[in-house]
Protein backbone atom coordinates (compact mmCIF):
# COMPACT_ATOMS: atom_id res chain seq x y z
CA UNK A 1 0.00 0.00 0.00
CA UNK A 2 1.14 3.36 -0.64
CA UNK A 3 2.56 5.97 2.05
CA UNK A 4 1.23 8.95 2.00
CA UNK A 5 2.87 11.78 4.23
CA UNK A 6 0.26 14.55 4.66
CA UNK A 7 0.55 18.34 5.09
CA UNK A 8 -2.51 20.69 5.97
CA UNK A 9 -3.57 23.93 7.29
CA UNK A 10 -6.80 25.73 7.19
CA UNK A 11 -7.43 29.51 7.92
CA UNK A 12 -10.66 31.75 8.14
CA UNK A 13 -8.84 33.79 5.68
CA UNK A 14 -9.01 37.89 5.24
CA UNK A 15 -12.98 38.43 4.63
CA UNK A 16 -14.68 36.03 6.87
CA UNK A 17 -15.35 35.80 10.61
CA UNK A 18 -15.27 32.32 11.09
CA UNK A 19 -14.06 29.13 9.73
CA UNK A 20 -16.46 26.56 7.71
CA UNK A 21 -14.00 24.77 6.29
CA UNK A 22 -13.17 21.24 8.31
CA UNK A 23 -10.17 19.43 7.44
CA UNK A 24 -9.19 15.23 8.57
CA UNK A 25 -5.74 13.58 8.49
CA UNK A 26 -6.08 9.95 9.79
CA UNK A 27 -3.41 9.14 12.65
CA UNK A 28 -2.08 6.39 10.63
CA UNK A 29 -2.25 8.23 7.42
CA UNK A 30 -3.79 6.18 5.47
CA UNK A 31 -6.22 9.16 4.65
CA UNK A 32 -7.50 12.58 4.17
CA UNK A 33 -10.69 14.37 3.91
CA UNK A 34 -11.38 18.27 3.38
CA UNK A 35 -14.90 19.64 3.90
CA UNK A 36 -16.37 23.23 2.74
CA UNK A 37 -19.56 24.22 5.01
CA UNK A 38 -22.26 26.36 3.87
CA UNK A 39 -25.57 27.56 5.56
CA UNK A 40 -23.56 30.20 7.82
CA UNK A 41 -21.99 30.29 10.72
CA UNK A 42 -22.78 27.40 13.29
CA UNK A 43 -24.57 25.56 10.04
CA UNK A 44 -21.50 25.62 7.94
CA UNK A 45 -19.23 24.59 10.85
CA UNK A 46 -21.17 21.87 12.33
CA UNK A 47 -22.13 20.46 8.73
CA UNK A 48 -18.12 19.95 7.14
CA UNK A 49 -16.73 19.14 10.79
CA UNK A 50 -20.13 16.33 11.28
CA UNK A 51 -19.07 15.27 7.35
CA UNK A 52 -15.63 14.48 7.92
CA UNK A 53 -16.13 13.03 11.39
CA UNK A 54 -18.71 10.29 10.23
CA UNK A 55 -16.98 9.51 6.86
CA UNK A 56 -13.63 8.80 8.98
CA UNK A 57 -15.14 6.93 11.19
CA UNK A 58 -17.61 4.50 8.77
CA UNK A 59 -13.96 4.05 6.27
CA UNK A 60 -12.01 3.20 9.59
CA UNK A 61 -14.58 0.37 10.24
CA UNK A 62 -15.64 -0.57 7.10
CA UNK A 63 -12.39 -0.74 4.59
CA UNK A 64 -9.82 -3.00 4.41
CA UNK A 65 -6.56 -1.15 3.97
CA UNK A 66 -4.73 -4.17 3.00
CA UNK A 67 -6.97 -6.63 1.28
CA UNK A 68 -9.79 -4.87 -0.26
CA UNK A 69 -10.58 -4.87 -3.73
CA UNK A 70 -11.61 -1.58 -5.77
CA UNK A 71 -15.17 -2.51 -5.56
CA UNK A 72 -15.28 -3.02 -1.90
CA UNK A 73 -13.77 0.74 -1.19
CA UNK A 74 -16.16 1.96 -3.32
CA UNK A 75 -19.01 0.98 -1.71
CA UNK A 76 -17.45 1.43 1.86
CA UNK A 77 -16.83 5.03 0.42
CA UNK A 78 -20.63 5.00 -0.78
CA UNK A 79 -22.40 4.13 2.23
CA UNK A 80 -20.20 6.69 4.12
CA UNK A 81 -21.05 9.36 1.96
CA UNK A 82 -24.74 8.28 1.74
CA UNK A 83 -25.39 7.77 5.82
CA UNK A 84 -23.67 10.93 6.21
CA UNK A 85 -25.76 12.81 4.08
CA UNK A 86 -28.69 11.95 5.64
CA UNK A 87 -28.00 12.98 9.16
CA UNK A 88 -26.30 16.45 7.56
CA UNK A 89 -30.10 16.57 6.33
CA UNK A 90 -32.08 15.46 9.56
CA UNK A 91 -30.32 17.69 11.74
CA UNK A 92 -30.89 20.58 9.36
CA UNK A 93 -34.64 19.28 9.59
CA UNK A 94 -34.82 19.71 13.47
CA UNK A 95 -33.18 22.42 14.53
CA UNK A 96 -33.85 25.93 12.80
CA UNK A 97 -30.22 27.20 13.23
CA UNK A 98 -29.28 24.13 11.18
CA UNK A 99 -31.92 24.65 8.40
CA UNK A 100 -30.03 24.40 4.62
CA UNK A 101 -27.15 23.19 5.87
CA UNK A 102 -24.94 21.30 3.52
CA UNK A 103 -20.92 20.72 3.03
CA UNK A 104 -18.85 19.69 0.41
CA UNK A 105 -16.19 16.82 0.99
CA UNK A 106 -13.24 15.28 -1.45
CA UNK A 107 -10.94 12.48 0.14
CA UNK A 108 -7.90 10.70 -0.69
CA UNK A 109 -7.30 7.28 0.49
CA UNK A 110 -4.36 4.85 0.47
CA UNK A 111 -6.28 1.21 0.45
CA UNK A 112 -5.92 -2.28 -1.49
CA UNK A 113 -2.49 -0.94 -2.81
CA UNK A 114 -3.89 1.80 -4.52
CA UNK A 115 -5.22 5.54 -4.26
CA UNK A 116 -8.66 6.50 -4.24
CA UNK A 117 -10.05 9.55 -5.11
CA UNK A 118 -13.28 10.92 -4.96
CA UNK A 119 -15.42 14.16 -4.14
CA UNK A 120 -18.87 15.79 -3.69
CA UNK A 121 -19.37 19.46 -4.38
CA UNK A 122 -16.59 21.80 -5.31
CA UNK A 123 -13.98 20.67 -3.26
CA UNK A 124 -11.23 19.43 -5.31
CA UNK A 125 -7.91 16.89 -5.57
CA UNK A 126 -4.82 17.66 -8.11
CA UNK A 127 -2.52 15.58 -8.78
CA UNK A 128 1.20 16.47 -9.71
CA UNK A 129 3.14 13.75 -11.50
CA UNK A 130 6.61 14.71 -12.96
CA UNK A 131 5.66 18.47 -14.33
CA UNK A 132 2.05 17.57 -14.82
CA UNK A 133 -0.90 18.93 -12.57
CA UNK A 134 -3.93 17.64 -13.27
CA UNK A 135 -7.60 17.88 -11.53
CA UNK A 136 -8.79 14.57 -10.76
CA UNK A 137 -12.56 15.67 -9.65
CA UNK A 138 -14.95 17.32 -10.96
CA UNK A 139 -17.41 20.33 -9.76
CA UNK A 140 -20.79 19.58 -8.89
CA UNK A 141 -21.31 23.14 -9.89
CA UNK A 142 -23.82 24.69 -12.08
CA UNK A 143 -20.62 26.84 -14.04
CA UNK A 144 -19.32 23.18 -14.13
CA UNK A 145 -22.04 22.11 -16.18
CA UNK A 146 -22.23 24.97 -17.91
CA UNK A 147 -18.52 24.57 -19.32
CA UNK A 148 -19.54 20.31 -20.11
CA UNK A 149 -22.11 22.26 -22.17
CA UNK A 150 -19.92 23.94 -23.84
CA UNK A 151 -22.00 27.39 -22.89
CA UNK A 152 -19.23 28.80 -21.45
CA UNK A 153 -14.90 28.22 -21.39
CA UNK A 154 -13.39 27.48 -18.14
CA UNK A 155 -11.96 30.74 -18.05
CA UNK A 156 -15.21 32.62 -17.82
CA UNK A 157 -16.23 29.56 -15.25
CA UNK A 158 -13.94 31.52 -12.68
CA UNK A 159 -15.42 34.70 -12.49
CA UNK A 160 -19.37 33.72 -13.66
CA UNK A 161 -21.83 34.93 -11.09
CA UNK A 162 -23.08 30.83 -10.92
CA UNK A 163 -19.57 30.11 -9.86
CA UNK A 164 -20.37 29.42 -6.12
CA UNK A 165 -23.88 27.28 -7.09
CA UNK A 166 -23.76 24.03 -6.57
CA UNK A 167 -26.59 21.11 -7.43
CA UNK A 168 -24.92 18.60 -5.44
CA UNK A 169 -23.39 18.67 -2.04
CA UNK A 170 -24.16 16.75 1.21
CA UNK A 171 -27.40 18.32 2.74
CA UNK A 172 -29.46 17.54 -0.53
CA UNK A 173 -30.86 14.42 -1.82
CA UNK A 174 -28.17 14.68 -4.53
CA UNK A 175 -25.81 13.84 -1.88
CA UNK A 176 -26.48 10.44 -1.77
CA UNK A 177 -25.44 9.72 -5.11
CA UNK A 178 -22.62 6.96 -5.74
CA UNK A 179 -19.24 8.91 -5.39
CA UNK A 180 -17.85 6.99 -7.93
CA UNK A 181 -14.01 7.22 -6.60
CA UNK A 182 -11.40 7.08 -8.97
CA UNK A 183 -8.46 4.26 -8.49
CA UNK A 184 -4.92 5.54 -8.90
CA UNK A 185 -1.91 3.95 -9.01
CA UNK A 186 0.77 6.46 -7.49
CA UNK A 187 4.71 6.37 -8.07
CA UNK A 188 6.56 7.69 -5.57
CA UNK A 189 7.27 11.32 -5.10
CA UNK A 190 4.13 11.88 -6.52
CA UNK A 191 1.83 14.82 -4.61
CA UNK A 192 -1.68 15.21 -4.62
CA UNK A 193 -3.89 18.33 -3.03
CA UNK A 194 -7.15 18.59 -1.64
CA UNK A 195 -8.65 21.68 -0.77
CA UNK A 196 -12.01 23.80 -0.86
CA UNK A 197 -12.67 26.80 -3.21
CA UNK A 198 -10.98 29.23 -1.08
CA UNK A 199 -7.64 28.07 -2.46
CA UNK A 200 -9.32 28.06 -6.12
CA UNK A 201 -10.75 31.41 -5.74
CA UNK A 202 -6.69 33.24 -5.14
CA UNK A 203 -4.96 31.06 -7.30
CA UNK A 204 -4.58 28.75 -10.51
CA UNK A 205 -3.32 25.74 -11.47
CA UNK A 206 -0.08 26.78 -12.91
CA UNK A 207 0.87 28.16 -9.30
CA UNK A 208 -0.45 25.25 -7.10
CA UNK A 209 1.84 22.98 -9.39
CA UNK A 210 4.73 25.90 -9.07
CA UNK A 211 4.53 25.98 -5.27
CA UNK A 212 3.93 21.96 -5.59
CA UNK A 213 7.62 21.70 -7.17
CA UNK A 214 9.15 23.76 -4.76
CA UNK A 215 8.69 22.22 -1.71
CA UNK A 216 9.12 18.96 -0.49
CA UNK A 217 7.79 18.80 2.73
CA UNK A 218 3.80 18.95 2.55
CA UNK A 219 3.65 20.78 5.32
CA UNK A 220 5.56 24.23 3.51
CA UNK A 221 3.64 23.13 0.36
CA UNK A 222 0.15 23.31 2.21
CA UNK A 223 1.03 26.74 4.00
CA UNK A 224 2.76 28.41 0.81
CA UNK A 225 -0.27 27.29 -0.59
CA UNK A 226 -2.50 29.09 1.51
CA UNK A 227 -1.01 31.91 1.78
CA UNK A 228 -0.75 32.61 -2.01
CA UNK A 229 -4.37 32.02 -2.12
CA UNK A 230 -5.43 34.51 0.68
CA UNK A 231 -2.62 37.25 -0.96
CA UNK A 232 -4.07 36.52 -4.39
CA UNK A 233 -7.76 37.87 -3.08
CA UNK A 234 -9.57 34.43 -1.98
CA UNK A 235 -12.88 35.72 -0.35
CA UNK A 236 -13.51 32.36 1.21
CA UNK A 237 -11.82 30.29 4.29
CA UNK A 238 -8.70 28.68 2.85
CA UNK A 239 -8.30 25.18 3.67
CA UNK A 240 -5.35 23.16 1.55
CA UNK A 241 -3.87 19.60 1.94
CA UNK A 242 -0.90 18.33 0.75
CA UNK A 243 -0.03 14.36 0.76
CA UNK A 244 3.28 13.48 -0.92
CA UNK A 245 3.63 9.69 -1.83
CA UNK A 246 6.57 8.05 -0.20
CA UNK A 247 6.47 4.34 -1.70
Amino acid sequence: MPTLRPGVLSVTGRFRDNNEDSVYVDPGNRFVLVADGMGGQAAGERASSLAVEMIAEAIVGSVDFDGADEGEVAAALDAAVADTNEQIMELGKSKPEFHQMGTTVVFLIAAGGGLFVGNVGDSRAYRLAGDSLTQLTTDHSVTQALVDAGTITPDEARTHSYRNVLYRYLGTQEGSKPVEPQRIEAAAGERFVLCSDGVTDGIGPDQIRDLLEQHDEPDKAAQEIVRAAEEGGSRDNITCAVVIVDA
